[in-house]
């Protein structure tokens, strides 16, 4: 079995269990997706599946290659293509179809998505420093103050806490837990929140079950 969708950010709620308890939800549209290509460890050296995001309509803009990779299985290109470790008893083949049954409520997952872009900032809101006083004759207010040495090793060290592009990272959120899955609509709420803006790609993985346990 393949252990992972493609999916889309749609927004978030709130859900209500059975004992009357309201848990923050995030929804995402899970598929469905379309087995395009199965590696394997003889011909390939690993496992995975490579999944395409079955969308209102194929990718006009592929290009060449892109076209002639989805004309060898004789399926329509797809503008998003992931690859997804798959189980030892997987016998997915190309043309296949892969749902958000492939998950189940109270399930742990892992979303990767990619966080909002904020743009150059500062760092009080970059670090989230104090900054400096903000009485009359100040002149420090939101620098960063010291950051190397003058003397000896006359350098600023690396990793230092400086202004910079904030966001836009590629970002893993484990422990996740699938609250609910509504298969006709593809859609699967996971309590709390995942990275990304609405309408932003992300991917939903099975975890490493090792991971999680106490």
């Amino acid at each position: 079995m393949v252990n992972g969708l493609i999916g889309k950010k749609i927004g978030m709620t709130q859900v209500f269990l059975d004992d009357g308890r309201a848990v923050p939800v995030t929804v995402l549209r899970a598929g469905p997706c379309v087995v395009v290509q199965r590696k394997t460890t003889e011909r390939d050296g690993y496992e995975a599946a490579q999944l395409g995001l079955v969308e209102k309509g194929p990718d006009r803009q592929a290009n060449k290659p892109k076209r002639g990779h989805f004309a060898k299985v004789d399926l329509p290109p797809t503008r998003v293509l992931r690859e997804f470790t798959v189980s030892g008893d997987d016998e997915s083949a190309p043309g296949q179809t892969v749902t958000c049954e492939i998950f189940e409520p109270g399930q742990k997952v892992e979303i990767v998505g990619t966080t909002k872009g904020r743009g150059f900032q500062g760092v009080m809101k970059r670090h989230n420093f104090g900054g400096g006083r903000a009485t009359h004759g100040s002149m420090f207010h939101r620098a960063p103050g010291s950051v190397g040495q003058s003397a000896y090793p006359s350098r600023v060290f690396p990793g230092m806490r400086m202004p910079g592009q904030m966001g836009s990272t590629r970002v893993t959120t484990k422990g996740l837990e699938v609250v609910q899955i509504d298969a006709e609509q593809n859609l699967i709420l996971v309590k709390g929140s995942v990275p990304g803006a609405r309408g932003s790609l992300v991917l939903i993985r099975k975890p490493n079950t090792a991971n999680y346990k106490r």
